[in-house]
């Protein structure tokens, strides 16, 4: 599979291993001097005896080339010996153009240590994905998107990720450089705590998809705080690509006023899932397609950390992006990703169906969410954002909250709704409950809307899709009813929409809740 691999100087034809549930390739390995050998290359060659800052260092250069259709992940042991205080690599690789319509190259990065590259195994160390070029680990510190700590003697792995390759090839060069010395101190993390003062039983406000520099997003977290107060939010979970390493990075950040999660942006080649809230460190593997049968392994893994199982943006157009493992082990849904798009359209109609799937017995009730996804500027954090009625602000009762379905969606903080069904006997549910009243029963379905942009229109959805629309003809509080029967609809629920374009019927969502659904029978 790989064309050639070799470092600056001699060194033996490569070694091929498949390894791992995805596609991998394990490379011939790379070897270096020991702290007390001064310098000289085990394998001949390399600029070995160097020093920085009074530090001795060792430097070797891999170069290679990997074919279209390369595996998924391409593999790089390394030897270290004792003595060594820092790890540091950099990469290229080559960029030839391509024929329009053809995906050029783009290779990844990441990093795992003398445990190992079993998937689901302790050796994970970092990932950048395509974010950086370069990348350091140490005992007390390393770079964004790595996990400082010891530095222990083994084969450690760089991890390629050739997410795509041209027709013409990835040509690619890896530097290693070792420095040896004296280990720094390790820190001791400081993670957010899993509550905060909150409103007692409120409805509360969060993004639990954001990315910061610790992935590829470009801001800071102490910015994405900032942001998320001005924004009106109450909680927000950071979920980097495939790394825990941003989850100690939220110190002092955190307060009464806004409750921090932990989690991860788990990001396959089969589609992304968010694992919503899971404990401080826990890392989830995502080296895996739908065709190896390991979600359901790492998933059940999700949620034995406290987490929810969360595929985010399902009909996303990008390169590995759409889901593709199903939802049979998914918590909820983010049906509404970032500004609304035809992506996000698509994925609420598909929701909508399974709602119909649940009602006739033959599927779990999937709640809805939305996320910003915010990476950068001019990305706006909390738009969307997910409303729940949680009985305090902490991990466990937002949690609580969004596996019912006590959750609708904003497109911000200054949209306000209420959404209610009563029967004959003021019997009443609301969002993600249930209306338990005979098929014939007369039930009213209340909408209270506060907030919503100009020239806005109100929809109300049923099992048989739009049965009531109605423009809302001003911001301020604006009440919209509507009599219905458990036998004419087995669920409702409600759309605020922007004005329609020219071009469509329907214009960008700015708030939509779950269902409340209705009649004794559906279950």
């Amino acid at each position: 599979m790989c064309d050639d691999d070799r470092t600056s100087g001699p060194l033996g034809r490569r070694a091929l291993l498949v390894t791992g549930a995805a596609a991998a390739l394990t490379l011939n390995g790379v070897s270096f001097a020991a702290a007390d050998d001064g310098g000289t290359a085990r394998d001949g060659g390399g600029p070995g005896g160097g020093r920085r800052d009074g530090l001795r260092e060792d430097t070797r250069k891999v170069t290679g080339r990997l074919p279209p259709g390369a595996p998924d992940y391409v593999y790089l042991p390394v030897e270290v010996p004792d003595g060594v205080r820092e790890i540091a690599v950099a990469y290229t690789y080559d960029r030839p153009a391509t024929p329009p319509g053809t995906a050029g190259n783009a290779c990844d990065i990441g990093i795992f240590d003398e445990r190992g590259t079993d998937l689901g195994g302790r050796g994970f160390r970092g990932w950048s994905g395509g974010a950086r070029t370069e990348f350091f680990l140490r005992a007390d510190d390393a770079t964004p998107g790595y996990l400082p700590g010891p530095i222990n003697a083994g084969t450690w792995h760089i991890a390629l990720g050739p997410y795509t390759v041209a027709p013409q090839g990835l040509t690619y060069e890896v530097t290693i450089t070792l420095r040896h010395g004296t280990p720094g101190t390790p820190r001791t993390p400081a993670y957010p705590p899993q509550r905060a003062k909150g409103r007692g039983r409120s409805w509360y406000r969060g993004d639990s998809h954001l990315h910061s520099v610790y992935s590829d997003g470009k801001r800071t977290p102490a910015q994405i705080a900032a942001l998320a107060r001005a924004a009106g939010l109450d909680f927000i979970t950071t979920t980097e690509h495939n790394t825990t390493a941003s989850h100690p990075a939220w110190e002092g950040l955190w307060g009464d006023d806004l409750l921090i999660l932990t989690g991860e942006e788990v990001t396959t080649r089969n589609g992304h899932v968010v694992a919503m809230g899971t404990d401080p460190g826990v890392f989830i593997d995502w080296r895996y397609r739908a065709r190896d049968g390991a979600f359901g392994r790492f998933a059940r893994r999700i949620r034995h950390a406290g987490g929810l199982v969360v595929p985010a943006h399902p009909h996303a157009t990008c390169i590995g992006c759409n889901w593709k493992f199903g939802y049979d082990e998914a918590d909820a849904v983010e049906v509404w990703n970032g500004p609304f798009t035809l992506d996000d359209e698509v994925a609420i109609a598909e929701w909508d169906n399974a709602l119909l799937v649940h009602t006739r017995g033959r599927g779990p009730f999937l709640p809805a969410v939305g996320h910003s996804d915010a990476h950068r500027d001019p990305d706006v954090i909390g738009l969307p954002q997910t409303v729940v009625l949680a009985d305090e602000l902490s991990r466990d009762a937002i949690h609580d909250g969004i596996r019912a379905g006590r959750v609708w969606i904003a497109e911000s903080a200054a949209l306000d709704l209420a959404f209610t069904a009563t029967g004959p006997k003021g019997e009443h549910a609301t969002i993600g409950g249930r209306l338990a009243v005979p098929d014939s029963a007369p039930v009213t379905v209340r909408l209270d809307v506060t907030g919503a942009p100009p020239g806005s229109t109100v929809r109300l959805l049923t099992d048989q899709g739009q049965r009531f629309t109605a423009p809302l003809p001003t911001s301020a509080k604006t009440t919209t009813t509507w009599p219905t029967t458990p036998a004419n609809a087995t669920y409702a629920r409600a759309e605020v929409r922007h004005p329609a374009p020219a071009s469509g019927p329907l214009g960008p969502m700015a708030a939509m809740t779950n269902p409340i659904f209705l009649g004794r029978g559906w279950d």
